[in-house]
């Protein structure tokens, strides 16, 4: 009786290993019609021909960010969120926004920065919103910061619910805490 047993799970391992094997080599094409693993194919290779012209479109790989260098000898990082007061945007927009800021700084800081991400998580991810009163004011800021090798994100609206399409809404900047204070040291919080 227990041969039997120990049999019925060799077999099993067997059959499980085979079907392991077979899947990983070949594709599941039984179980979907050929018009569909045709749309498939075609939505990937339209997604990868997507993303290839996006690079192509923005210039070389790029290189690690300075502030990687500043990560390694600085401990406190913080971000800061500079929203336009006067695009008069309700507390709601204002939330999104500091969202979409922050996310997109935080996609351009993944590759490029990670120890400086990693530092700022590691203080706790700290996140102040102050507001700037016009565009051209926080178009100079980012030039502040720009010239201190700060990193920023510039959040575009597309234009849905309150305010018109394509205009900054609020700026994102991650760095040192002496450093970001440097920049924006002088703004109201909102």
């Amino acid at each position: 009786m227990e041969l039997t047993w120990l049999s019925a799970i060799l077999v099993g391992a067997g059959y499980l290993a085979l079907g392991y094997f077979i899947g990983s080599q070949y594709p599941p094409r039984f179980l979907f019609s050929s018009k569909l693993l045709t749309k498939l194919k075609d939505a990937d290779n339209h997604n990868h021909n997507h993303n290839n012209n996006k690079n192509r479109s923005k210039s070389k790989p790029k290189d690690p960010l300075e502030i990687e260098q500043l990560a390694q000898i600085l401990d406190d990082f913080k971000m800061i969120l500079v929203v336009r007061n006067d695009l008069k945007m309700g507390k709601g927009k204002i939330a999104a926004q500091c969202s979409h800021a922050t996310l997109g700084l935080y996609k351009k800081l993944l590759n490029r920065a990670p120890k400086a991400l990693n530092r700022w998580e590691m203080s706790a991810q700290p996140k102040v919103v102050v507001k700037i009163e016009s565009e051209e004011d926080m178009l100079d800021l980012q030039e502040r910061a720009k010239s201190l090798k700060l990193p920023t994100h510039i959040t575009i609206d597309a234009g849905r619910t309150q305010i018109a399409p394509n205009s900054r809404t609020v700026m994102a900047i991650l760095g040192p805490v002496e450093v970001v204070d440097e920049v924006t040291g002088g703004l109201k919080l909102l």
